[in-house]
């Protein structure tokens, strides 16, 4: 058994602002939600420049609720790439939806619109395209393909935000979009969600399927709509204020990380520079992720994340494919169906990425990484 790592996947910044606030609402006499959750949901629709911001429990939970307030549910279809490491979309099949993974483009990893296309039926109801690991996806296909069929288009910014595509943050493109804010996101609050969106009557629809305030649960108008009890507390809100407030300076120290992960990597062979879309303005990682080259196997991906471990760092496989997990079994899926997709989960491989590393942390993981690349026989290319 491999000691605990030292070097974490992901580690909070927190400072003593989000110190003095969380104290701030332990002495006050409401821990549950009230007023800091509205503000903080102010606060959030102001920073993304949409009217309405909605706080829930979790991303997933939020997808969820948005299908939900929608009237999309059983019977319906939803498009949706199955690659991703926050894997929000299971909110699909817990609004009683049927999802249809369809393919990602290979360089951005995003929800390819052309596969998407080609999936629609008459049931399909909406699209949920997410900016994966931060990388924005191609939203005016998407955006036009959406008005053509009539369909909604949810965004999921569960691993993006910050993220700028033609002048716009991420968050800004769907009818609503999602974002998670637990770890490892750059601004978290322990756990919990915020939806965003300019449509009043889904705000309010969304508000009403996540709880009842003690004056609302008379309301002959809200009697038809059974809470999901989905609530972010004044904890949690008084920590996502202060992150939020702080967020420029936690990106711009992420993007310090990230240059120092970039030059180490320049020591593998046939190293590829990130990918960066033409048309996307700015890219916030989500984690920093590497792919390894064709020659490299699930096994021997494997085989470097035990080698990691070993040494007391903590990396992980990026993701699972929805289409390959047991319980979306019934629905068909077979090897290769997705072939881009399985081709990168297999080979994507998540590094420590957090504002506590320092440059000879992110040396020394970089070399091991390098190291076990070799140890398992397949050479050493690694892409990022």
């Amino acid at each position: 058994m491999n000691p605990p790592p030292t070097l974490l996947l992901s580690d909070p910044d927190i400072s003593l602002a989000e110190l003095e606030a969380v104290e701030n609402v332990l002495k006050s006499p409401r821990l549950g939600a009230g007023p800091l959750v509205e503000s903080f949901e102010a606060a959030f629709a102001g920073y993304l420049g949409r009217k309405h911001a909605i706080a829930i429990s979790s991303a997933t939970l939020g997808l969820m609720l948005t299908l939900k307030a929608y009237g999309v549910g059983p019977g319906d279809e939803v498009i949706a790439s199955a690659f991703g490491f926050r894997e929000t979309v299971h909110g699909i099949a817990l609004a009683g939806a049927t999802p249809v993974f369809t393919d990602i483009d290979y360089w951005s990893g995003t929800l390819a619109p052309q596969k998407a296309a080609a999936a629609i039926t008459p049931k399909t109801r909406a699209l949920v395209a997410g900016n994966t690991n931060g990388h924005p996806a191609m939203w005016p296909a998407l955006r036009e393909l959406a008005e053509k069929q009539g369909l909604l288009l949810v965004e999921d910014s569960s691993e993006a935000i910050g993220s700028r595509y033609q002048g716009r943050l991420v968050g800004s493109f769907g009818d609503a979009a999602i974002f998670d804010l637990s770890q490892p996101s750059p601004l978290t609050c322990g756990e919990g969600a915020m939806v965003v969106t300019d449509d009043s009557e889904l705000a309010g629809r969304l508000r009403g399927l996540r709880g009842r305030r003690l004056d609302e649960r008379h309301s002959v108008v809200l009697g038809d709509l059974p809470p999901y009890r989905a609530e972010l507390s004044e904890l949690s809100a008084a920590l996502g204020l202060a992150q939020l407030k702080r967020l420029p300076g936690i990106l711009e120290r992420r993007k310090l990380i990230e240059a120092y992960y970039d030059g180490h990597m320049q020591s593998f062979e046939g190293i590829k520079p990130p990918y960066l879309a033409p048309d996307v303005d700015e890219a916030h990682w989500f984690l920093y992720l590497v792919h390894l080259g064709t020659r490299f196997s699930r096994s021997s991906r494997d085989a470097i994340l035990q080698d990691l471990a070993t040494e007391q760092i903590e990396a992980v496989a990026y993701c699972r494919p929805l289409h390959q997990q047991r319980f979306y079994g019934s629905l068909g899926y077979r090897k290769g169906d997705l072939f881009v997709t399985e081709k990168l989960a297999d080979r994507a491989i998540a590094l420590p990425f957090h504002n506590h590393i320092l440059e000879d942390q992110v040396g020394f993981i970089v070399k091991t990484a390098k190291d076990a690349s070799i140890n398992v026989g397949a050479g050493s290319a690694i892409y990022l």
